[in-house]
């Protein structure tokens, strides 16, 4: 038969790029041997589902266990695992195996040349209940092409991660716990794929950045990392902290048929449901609530247990207003209109149940009297909505309130707390941006807010990283910016070097400044940029609740 090589050789290459080539084997430094896969443009390095720690039935509730160790080469290919959570909410379909403690390491081809890279380590956001490290969502081909090693890593969600008895068995925080032992084995492996564990850059957004806002205040942290990127999250975030995890853990015992708020009853009762029954176990929604707000397990203040070391024992407030938190380089930003992405998952029966009054009710707020309490509600409402009712029509002043008090403002205070006692640098940012890559902006709040100004909720993330890389061309410039921003400061400590053209100075006391990252680039006084926000401000100087 009459064959066309030139043909064949052509097709041959062609199809190389979709079959794994495998990587050189790489040893950790307990003698465990792995081994990885080339990127399918063949510029780096690729380790997927590396088991960091131990998150099998025995640890339900606890710190994780030490790593798995295995016989042989593990075969670091598999893609895409994920904690227990809920994939459906209507069908209340829960993915993901229990013990799911792994990470994805990426590396680029001449790590191993010179001296070892800088790493930055990713916490994926999610509500402490969705979500994982995969390069599904992370595509890491952005930012491993500036020269550093990137790692992604999963952490127990939901119950399973934060559920919060204050018991030995239960105390709180696996979920956090579970990012420690991950930040442990990149000081103890990361050198095997070219990068350097004494500078590490700790990253993340919305639950992921209020994770990094955690580990600033946490002594089990302390030396993991070495500089902090927080976008769109922060631990005085009112959805960032249960204020009564009995309760919550009495309502889902509810759910499940027992009536109790005895600790050790309760954990026997969890311990006896199956994960996903567990995780599927959903409590009502507070009727006035917006319907983010809805965040039942998130992580939580540790009472002191003998034999249990904690996460925290103390509120995220007065850590940083005392200055005991651990001082590293920090950027900390949030996006212009983060309330667009939540403000379309109402529904017609929340919108009309929304209560100024019963909002107020979850956030850091003591009012001396009821009386007091409406009155600042009703100041509220009529800031935000003027003389309008609430409905689909004034869904763009309403998706204020949806953004504002819950990232915008706690961003804002941990800045200035942080700015007040720390000697190293504060970058402070607002992501205004709206371009093509608009991912969350374009499709999940775009049946309202698709042509709306400006940049909401998680919008930035897809400047940094490779999910749809086929609309790449069409924001070249951009992705360019806030790669180079985020990985010279992984590299320099600061995200403008020296030989940079433009300059972000560090925010100060003296001279709060915050860069506008948009077309063009601006530096700009760090003041409140609403007149909400600034009401906000001063709700929270007048009336603010510092007991636990």
């Amino acid at each position: 038969m009459f064959v066309n090589h030139k043909w064949l050789v052509l097709w041959s290459l062609w199809a190389a790029r979709f079959v794994r080539q495998p990587t050189p084997i790489r040893q950790l430094q307990d003698g465990s041997l792995l081994r990885g896969q080339y990127s399918p443009d063949g510029t780096h390095q690729r380790y997927f589902g590396i088991p960091y720690a131990s998150s099998e039935f025995k640890y339900r509730f606890k710190a994780p266990g030490p790593a798995p160790k295995w016989e042989g080469v593990f075969e670091a290919t598999r893609e895409n695992i994920r904690c227990p959570q809920v994939y459906n909410n209507y069908l209340s379909l829960v993915v993901g195996p229990e013990d799911c403690l792994v990470l994805n390491v990426y590396t680029p081809n001449d790590a191993w040349d010179g001296a070892p890279l800088p790493v930055m380590v990713f916490v994926h956001g999610g509500g402490f209940k969705e979500g994982s490290g995969s390069a599904l969502l992370y595509g890491p081909d952005y930012l491993v092409s500036k020269g550093v090693v990137l790692v992604t890593i999963n952490y127990r969600l939901a119950i399973g991660g934060f559920a919060c008895l204050g018991i030995k068995e239960a105390p709180g925080n696996a979920g956090l716990k579970d990012q420690v032992a991950a930040l442990k084995w990149v000081q103890k492996n990361i050198r095997a794929f070219g990068g350097n564990p004494d500078d590490v850059t700790l990253f993340g957004e919305s639950a992921g950045g209020a994770s990094v806002s955690y580990h600033l205040l946490s002594p089990m942290s302390k030396g993991l990392f070495h500089r902090a990127i927080i976008q769109s999250g922060s631990s005085l975030g009112t959805w960032t902290r249960q204020r009564f995890p009995l309760k919550i853990a009495s309502a889902v015992g509810k759910v499940l048929g027992h009536n109790t708020e005895d600790p050790h009853e309760l954990y026997r009762i969890f311990q006896n449901t199956a994960i996903n029954d567990l995780i599927a176990a959903d409590i009502p929604r507070t009727k006035g609530r917006l319907m983010f707000a809805h965040l039942p397990f998130v992580p939580c203040i540790e009472k002191p247990i003998d034999g249990v070391e904690p996460f925290i024992t103390d509120t995220p407030y007065n850590i940083l207003s005392k200055g005991k938190f651990n001082k590293v380089p920090v950027i900390i930003g949030s996006n212009s209109e983060e309330g667009y992405m939540f403000a379309v998952r109402e529904t017609d029966e929340t919108l009309k149940n929304i209560d100024f009054e019963v909002t107020l009710e979850l956030f850091d707020l003591k009012f001396p009297s009821d009386a007091v309490r409406k009155k600042e509600a009703e100041t509220l409402k009529k800031l935000y909505m003027g003389d309008d009712e609430i409905s689909w029509e004034t869904l763009g002043k309403l998706s204020k309130l949806h953004g504002e008090p819950y990232f915008n403002i706690p961003g804002h205070i941990e800045t200035g707390l942080i700015s007040k006692s720390s000697d190293k640098p504060v970058y402070n940012y607002l992501f205004k941006y709206d371009g093509r890559r608009n991912i969350p902006k374009k499709i999940m709040a775009g049946r309202k807010f698709s042509r709306a100004p400006g940049a909401t909720h998680a919008d930035e993330l897809f400047y940094l990283f490779s999910l749809f890389p086929f609309l790449k061309m069409f924001e070249d410039k951009m992705i360019e910016t806030m790669t180079t921003l985020w990985t010279n400061f992984a590299k320099y400590g600061t995200p403008t070097p020296q030989d940079s053209e433009f300059k972000w100075p560090p925010t100060s006391l003296t001279s709060p400044t915050r860069l506008e990252i948009n077309e063009p680039l601006a530096i700009a006084p760090a003041t409140l940029w609403t007149p909400t926000l600034q009401y906000w401000e001063y709700l929270y100087d007048k009336y603010r609740a510092k007991d636990l």
